[in-house]
């Protein structure tokens, strides 16, 4: 603040008009007046400071110091060092400017703002001690001193002692209502102690005063993107950009990370990048997004960036790490992993991330090892129990995997992955409560919709001229059991009657993506879109049937389904339970996965194909199917050949009364989590608390696909596990000639053995309850014929149903789409 000094009395009037013109702006009329001052009384005090003081606001600092100086040389008052402290602040000079505002309380002890001044340039000095002593006397001096109230609020938020900064910034408001800084200042605190709410109020107050207040909306910004209100957070931080802050830029790009607007996020980083080439935190923000678009080579080079510009850098090796795993050099990931650890020991996502590489290399146990000390050290970060709930589910206890979804859900509502893995492991455990599902389902539902603005179809669209369009949103275009139900349909859909349009959501293809790839009209990666993105591409895309290939899986985009892209919408195949989401209209099934009494299990309306909801495609090349392996072996051979997550106690349990009911028969367990000792022991353990030694269990780990199928070869009578059944598996069994024994279930996941084996013609293989599928076991592995002559001409007998019938099926999901379509039309549809 310039203050002015007396000056003579010849000169006076000359003065008071120089400083009119200099305080209302009008700097070249007010040098006029001082340079006039100055020819008629060169030593002037008055003129040769507020010119230097002129100078430099005209950013003349070297010119305008030395005035200054010259000024104080003639007439040393306090206001002259007080003025002279705050030129040399303004230049970073802080030494220097303490040293002027000392001088200015020494010769007037009681001058109120150069005590402040003083405090603040302490505290920017890192003297906080010295800030709150210098303020404080500012306060003794002025009561009403509501900007010294403030430094004091901000001189006791750097030493620590948040409780009297809070009432040191109520003080100031107090005395200054308007006063947007202390409202801000006071937010800062706020945040830091936890007060979130309370946070977010003063940074609004903030704001409300001064909307030009750019450190205000950051700060707003960064909350309530901790709380998950990301989009009224990028609002703020793009009202808080400076276009030439680097740091601005960095924190918009983390913002937009948190919606997946992954494309937006990489510009801005780029920007911050270029602003601050040696911004090593946006370099590995950059690495961070190009691991999420699947770009992981280029991660690791942002990554090593961030790294060469930072040594010590935790993060950057927390974020290589992940970028090696996608690269799947495991080791070099574990090592960046440990190398984070090390830097940071408390970094409980770097020890989450080895987690994830653990169980990526199928170490599970070392994988618990580390989940669990990253929970301890992150008790209430939600994203902490997240991932020791997937270790628990892969280790096979689903009880304590479902209590950690439930515990990361407690501490984050708004966790999307939280939510859909409860819903996903729920809906396959003998834990489900389906009404307990249904209402996890409908909150995901609500927690979408929430960020969702649905597109509004017409009431009565007109006539479609010409095929539907019907797009596929999926995440398993490749090498995957959806695939193996998909490659075939797509095939045979007239295109006269369906326009196919693929929205994938994850850029990983394989020979099946390139085989596939031909049948459709339009091919979209939504990889780096947002929710909001890919929705208004499908809608721009014109897709009159919209079809969810993932439900609560991996890559699923779920959210994108909320904004309503498309007038009609459905989820099938890849999935075994209710989305949740209002705006999907149908789930497409068939009357044993979807029976009457069951309704109540979906949010959406059930639609039943005729035949079966499954067409799969046979492998390639077949695979010679072997004699009966009971006639060689003269034991009976039972087999499960499914993931070994999907064996829970109840499926051990009921396994080892069947191998009581048949003396000396064997169990054949597949899967590749059984190359790992810890938990091949574990299943065997298992077993044996039921009675049934290791010597019984013939276990295989992970082979090639053809190894894979030959391996059923081993087995007489494969055993569906329970209540979550083999699909892909299944289907294979049957094709190289062994029949599944099922157990009929109560939800839909648990009725697809019932509508594999009906529809393959063998209902005798359902299974009732328990002890008739013991019953069953018993019965068909006695019947030594019988399996023989139904091995040799089983094959054949899948190929020629419905399951494999792929023309019968591309008719009967045409006249589906083409169905739902007319109910929409007619206004009969099921919203």
């Amino acid at each position: 603040m310039m203050q002015i000094e007396p000056t003579t009395q010849s000169n006076a009037s000359l003065i008071a008009a120089a400083l009119a013109h200099h305080q209302a702006g009008q700097l070249a009329e007010a040098r006029v007046l001082y340079a006039q001052i100055l020819q008629s009384e060169p030593g002037n005090p008055d003129a040769l400071h507020f010119l230097g003081l002129l100078a430099c606001q005209l950013d003349q600092h070297d010119a305008g110091l030395a005035l200054i100086e010259q000024s104080i040389a003639a007439h040393p008052s306090a206001i002259y060092y007080n003025n002279f402290g705050n030129m040399l602040r303004e230049k970073g000079r802080l030494a220097e400017a303490i040293d002027g505002y000392r001088h200015a309380v020494a010769l007037s002890p009681g001058y109120a703002e150069a005590w402040n001044n003083l405090g603040n340039a302490q505290r920017e000095a890192k003297q906080p001690d010295a800030a709150m002593r210098s303020c404080a006397q500012a306060i003794a001096l002025y009561p009403g001193y509501a900007e010294a109230y403030n430094n004091l609020g901000n001189a006791l938020h750097d030493m620590g002692d948040l409780d009297a900064a809070v009432a040191s910034y109520n003080r100031a408001i107090e005395f200054r209502s308007d006063y947007a800084e202390a409202h801000n200042n006071l937010g800062n605190v706020l945040r830091v102690l936890d007060k979130a709410d309370a946070a977010i109020a003063s940074f609004r107050t903030a704001i409300a005063l001064k909307p030009e207040l750019r450190t205000a909306h950051q700060s707003l910004g960064l909350m309530l993107r901790m709380r998950g209100e990301t989009t009224e957070a990028i609002a703020s931080l793009r009202r808080a950009l400076d276009p030439t802050d680097a740091n601005a830029h960095n924190s918009i790009g983390t913002a937009l990370c948190d919606i997946n607007d992954l494309d937006a996020a990489l510009k801005h980083f780029d920007t911050a990048i270029a602003l601050k080439p040696d911004f090593a935190e946006a370099h590995c923000n950059r690495g961070g997004v190009m691991r999420r678009l699947n770009r992981f080579e280029e991660s690791v080079e942002s990554c090593v960036r961030a790294i060469e510009l930072a040594p010590t850098f935790a993060e950057a090796y927390n974020v290589l790490g992940i970028a090696y795993l996608g690269l799947k050099n495991f080791d070099a990931a574990i090592l960046s992993h440990q190398y984070a650890i090390e830097l940071d020991p408390d970094n409980a996502a770097a020890h989450n991330n080895l987690a994830c590489v653990f169980m990526a290399c199928e170490r599970p146990a070392e994988a618990l090892v580390s989940c669990r000390r990253a929970v301890a050290l992150a008790e209430n970060d939600a994203r902490m129990h997240l991932a020791l709930a997937d270790v628990l589910r892969a280790l096979g206890d689903h009880g304590e995997g479902i209590a950690a979804y439930r515990r990361a859900l407690e501490l984050n509502p708004g966790l999307e992955a939280a939510c859909q893995c409860v819903i996903f492991t729920t809906a396959g455990s003998v834990y489900c409560d389906v009404t307990m599902l249904v209402a996890d389902a409908r909150q995901y539902g609500r927690l979408v919709a929430a960020r969702a603005r649905p597109y509004r179809h017409r009431a009565a669209p007109e006539q479609v001229t010409g095929p539907l369009r019907v797009g596929f949103v999926s995440g398993d275009f490749r090498a995957h059991s959806v695939s193996a139900f998909l490659e075939s349909v797509v095939a045979q859909l007239d295109p006269a009657r369906v326009e196919l349009f693929a929205y994938s959501t994850q850029p990983v293809e394989d020979a099946m993506t390139a085989h596939i790839k031909q049948y459709f009209a339009s091919w979209c990666d939504t990889t780096g879109m947002s929710d909001e993105a890919a929705a208004s591409r499908i809608h721009a895309d014109g897709v009159h049937i919209l079809v969810d290939l993932s439900g609560h899986t991996l890559y699923n985009r779920l959210p994108v389904f909320a904004w309503k892209p498309a007038p009609v919408q459905v989820t099938w195949l890849g999935f075994f339970a209710t989305t949740g989401i209002d705006a999907i209209d149908y789930v497409l099934g068939d009357r044993h996965v979807l029976p009457v009494e069951e309704e109540a299990h979906f949010i959406e309306k059930p639609w039943r194909l005729l035949d079966s909801y499954l067409c799969f495609t046979p492998p390639q090349p077949e695979i010679i199917i072997g004699p009966l392996p009971m006639v060689a072996n003269g034991v009976v051979t039972f087999g499960c050949l499914n993931n070994i997550g999907k064996i829970g106690d109840d499926v051990v349990a009921l396994w080892s009364r069947v191998l009581h009911a048949v003396p000396d028969s064997r169990l054949l367990l597949k899967a590749p989590q059984l190359d790992q000792t810890v938990l091949r022991t574990g299943i065997a353990d298992r077993f044996l608390r039921h009675g049934i030694a290791a010597e019984r269990l013939i276990l295989i780990g992970r082979t090639t696909r053809d190894a894979h199928l030959d391996a059923f070869n081993q087995v007489d009578i494969a055993l569906d596990p329970f209540p979550y059944p083999g699909g892909t598996t299944s289907v294979e069994g049957l094709w190289m000639g062994v029949p599944v024994l099922t157990r009929r279930g109560d939800r839909f996941l648990s009725h697809v053995g019932e509508s594999i084996v009906n529809t393959a013609g063998l209902p005798a293989w359902v299974a009732v309850d328990d002890d008739d599928y013991v019953a069953k076991a018993a019965a068909f592995a006695a019947d030594r014929t019988g399996l023989g002559a139904l091995r040799a001409g089983l094959r054949q007998q899948v190929l020629a149903s419905p399951l494999c019938d792929a023309p019968r099926f591309a008719r009967n999901l045409e006249d589906a789409f083409e169905a739902m379509w007319d109910a929409y039309a007619s206004g009969t549809s099921a919203r």
